[in-house]
């Protein structure tokens, strides 16, 4: 075994987190039986770089018992928990990552998992395929396909496509319904909340949440804060989705104006700069801001940092920034993902469901290996509508059926 992490000795702890997640992902469980009799990855090798937590790590041993060799990193150094790591080392995998990882560490770490020439990518973000399409162009035959976790993993792979860069085929997990409708919205929503809670302590009743993005994640993030007992604003490009906002009951401004009045801001369009200098200066003194877009951009970070006069660690992940105009920011988590950075992520139900389509999405691209067409492949419909089904009757609900005769109406109507 050839892993890098921080401490093997941790490993009794991080089993106790995976143990808890498997007891909590009714799919997963169901997917490791069925994958421990029919391998569907034998003698396949896995490069995955997701959030390396415990359900990322529960993710990787249901893939383990399907036969795959698994390689396994981190897909942001703040996400990276060292005890889960040590606990998927200990369980026979090969890990590369820990928690704080330098820049140059994080793109070693990546290096490693892509340097075995993967027949399979799993990846979160799209570092692992930007790696590969960049500095391992010789090992690109190998690979079957591949599967995209995130929103901004999308957008750069479509990116590619559209410039006729990808080179091989890789599915949309986050275009698939079980996927964007709950991790999404309802997973970022209570988890981005959890974050921001537990490390700032303060209350969220009453005060002004600015949030910037209103897609998936950002209807979640709103639904949550509304909950909580705020009042919530929302800034937008896309005109439809401003509408769609202010139909939901929400504030709509440009952040120039919502920079003014709001006490919470959260990040989360993929975007670059969303939240910049103009922003900063005319803040509240003691405004709080968070991300909880894939990349640390969507916040200046740069530009704050150059701005500060003075900057001191107002709390554990709370960096209070002094501006020249004398008010403090206060930016959690590095202005990386707070919901993992600060937080345990996403709650195991919710990913059960994610996890279920990442696995039998690489499932269906070693079933169809030669068979593909395109470079972006959506999650086909039935393996969305089984999750679906099996996750309802877990849950212990039941639903109608069509009739022969209802199925026969609706043909006929087309």
């Amino acid at each position: 075994m050839n892993s890098i992490i921080r401490d093997i000795n941790l490993a009794e702890s991080g089993e106790r987190k995976i143990e808890w997640v498997k007891r909590n992902c009714d799919l997963l469980r169901m997917l490791e039986e069925e994958f421990t009799k029919t391998k569907p990855f034998a003698g396949k090798k896995v490069a995955l770089s997701v959030h390396l937590e415990a359900k990322t790590a529960y993710l990787c041993k249901v893939l383990k018992a399907g036969g795959a060799e698994m390689y396994v990193t981190g897909s942001n150094p703040l996400s990276t928990q060292d005890d889960v790591a040590a606990a998927l080392v200990k369980d026979g995998l090969n890990v590369y990552a820990w928690y704080g990882a330098t820049e140059e560490e994080y793109n070693a770490h990546i290096r490693k998992v892509l340097e075995v020439g993967p027949n399979i990518i799993i990846d979160d973000g799209g570092d692992l395929v930007h790696m590969m399409h960049t500095e391992f162009t010789d090992l690109i035959p190998n690979v079957i396909g591949g599967c995209e976790e995130t929103t901004t993993g999308i957008i750069r792979l479509e990116a590619m496509d559209r410039k006729g860069e990808l080179r091989f085929p890789m599915v949309r997990v986050n275009n698939a319904d079980c996927k964007h409708l709950f991790d999404n919205r309802y997973g970022t929503g209570q988890s981005v909340w959890d974050g921001i809670n537990r490390t700032t302590n303060l209350i969220v009743a009453g005060k002004n949440v600015v949030v910037a993005g209103y897609g998936w994640c950002g209807k979640g993030v709103s639904m949550r804060a509304k909950g909580l007992g705020a009042k919530v604003i929302v800034t937008e490009v896309n005109p439809i989705r401003a509408i769609e906002a202010v139909m939901d009951g929400f504030e709509v401004m440009p952040m120039k104006e919502a920079a003014k009045i709001g006490d919470f801001f959260v990040t989360v369009t993929g975007c670059d700069k969303v939240i910049d200098e103009e922003d900063f200066a005319v803040m509240k003194d003691g405004a709080i801001l968070c991300n909880a877009g894939h990349f640390d951009c969507e916040i200046d970070m740069a530009t704050l940092r150059k701005i500060a006069v003075e900057t001191k660690e107002m709390r554990k992940n709370i960096q209070g920034y002094k501006l020249p105009t004398g008010q403090w920011l206060c930016v959690l988590a590095e202005g990386r993902l707070v919901n993992l950075a600060a937080g345990d992520g996403h709650p195991a139900e919710i990913m059960d469901m994610s996890f279920a389509i990442q696995a039998l999405s690489a499932k269906y691209l070693v079933e169809n290996e030669g068979k593909l067409n395109s470079m972006l492949i959506d999650v086909p419909f039935e393996v969305d509508k089984d999750v679906a089904a099996r996750k309802l009757a877990f849950m212990g609900k039941e639903i109608d059926t069509l009739t022969e005769e209802q199925m026969a109406y609706l043909n006929a109507s087309l």
